[in-house]
């Protein structure tokens, strides 16, 4: 009998410790989770673009439709001085420039590059300082975000467009190579040996894996390949979008805890979005809204643009086809024909029926 007792009291005291040892798990465990949440959110840098844009902006979609501004920036301060060539200058450019469009479904996207040569009339923009940037009648796309910062940017796009930006993200150089790294790389394929010194990109023909700084060089090079244009540069771009969207769909990041908290501690480390986006709840929301689209979902095209009149390094809007493009995605609905059948040729595509295009730079 006695030791019927000591083997009961035995028992509970083991029953106590693990009940202890289990909520100090559960405790442990929400600090590192309310730790890691505070550390992204932490991480995300943003900019109140609705505040300096005021109310003077197209309308937003009230059909559930959406558009997202996606900025690659080429500024070459901290880590990004010597990564992919170019010249470090002091000065950030939106390198890259992305109006992402996702339908009413939330099931397909339609993305529309602006080359960055595109001479624009932007608008007299207020930069987050409170300093006043004055309007011009003809100037290149990518100086709306050298001279007036990421909200000058978006009123440039949205006057260029009839569109409401609806949100803002920039990544830079550096960011842009972390984050290909924490997804484990990406797959791409060329028919052409590419190689371009300025970049430092050094391809032969065929499939290869990248991992960040290659990716970062393969998205940046344009000399090394095609007629050495930046509409030919678009089109790798275009390329490593469906490569990004294809590696984030086969690595599993909802079942590997490591995995995909590295994913979000160098991505939330990189990128620059509108206040309203500028939270892991925003980021998970917009991750969830986005999951149904996959590589095949997505719609890349550059916007339609001829040899600018007065400068042959330059590009205009070629009309009617970009109103045409605008008006369709402001009305929800898929990219004209005639625009999808006109598009440059991808030069890591090996073809002799490449669309000429300006070589500006």
């Amino acid at each position: 009998m006695a030791e019927h007792r000591r083997n009961r009291r035995r028992r509970s005291r083991w029953l106590r410790i693990a009940v202890f040892t289990l909520a100090g798990v559960i405790v442990l465990a929400g600090g590192v989770a309310g730790y890691a949440y505070w550390k992204l959110n932490d991480n995300i840098k943003s900019v109140d673009i609705n505040s300096q844009l005021g109310t003077a902006r197209p309308p937003a979609a009230t059909d559930g439709s959406f558009n997202v501004l996606v900025l690659g920036s080429d500024s070459r301060s901290g880590n990004n001085g010597n990564l992919a060539g170019g010249a470090a200058d002091g000065t950030a450019r939106s390198d890259t420039a992305m109006v992402v469009h996702i339908n009413q479904d939330h099931t397909r996207a339609s993305v529309v590059s602006i080359p960055r040569d595109t001479l624009v009339p932007r608008p007299e923009c207020l930069t987050s300082s409170g300093k006043t940037v004055p309007a011009a009648k003809s100037v290149m796309y990518n100086s709306a975000f050298e001279t007036g910062g990421p909200a000058c940017a978006v009123k440039t796009t949205e006057q260029l467009t009839g569109l409401r930006m609806d949100h803002f993200a920039e990544i830079d150089f550096s960011g842009f190579a972390n984050f290909i790294d924490a997804i484990g790389g990406v797959n791409v394929t060329t028919t052409v040996n590419i190689k371009d010194k300025d970049s430092g990109l050094d391809l032969q023909a065929g499939d290869h894996h990248l991992g960040g700084d290659q990716a970062l060089a393969f998205v940046r090079t344009r000399h090394g390949v095609g007629d050495g244009s930046d509409l030919g540069r678009i089109e790798l771009q275009k390329q490593m979008v469906k490569s990004i969207t294809a590696q984030i769909g086969s690595i599993g990041l909802t079942s590997n805890p490591t995995k995909l908290w590295s994913v979000a501690d160098r991505l939330t480390r990189s990128i620059t979005t509108d206040s309203d986006l500028a939270s892991v709840n925003s980021l998970v929301g917009m991750a969830d809204t986005l999951k149904k689209i996959g590589p095949n979902d997505l719609t890349m095209v550059t916007l339609p643009v001829g040899t600018a009149p007065a400068d042959p390094n330059r590009v205009v809007q070629q009309q009617p086809q970009a109103d045409r493009l605008w008006a369709a995605i402001k009305a929800d609905q898929a990219v004209p024909h005639s625009v999808v059948s006109a598009q440059p040729v991808n030069p890591a595509d090996s073809s002799p029926t490449a669309v000429p295009s300006s070589k500006a730079g």
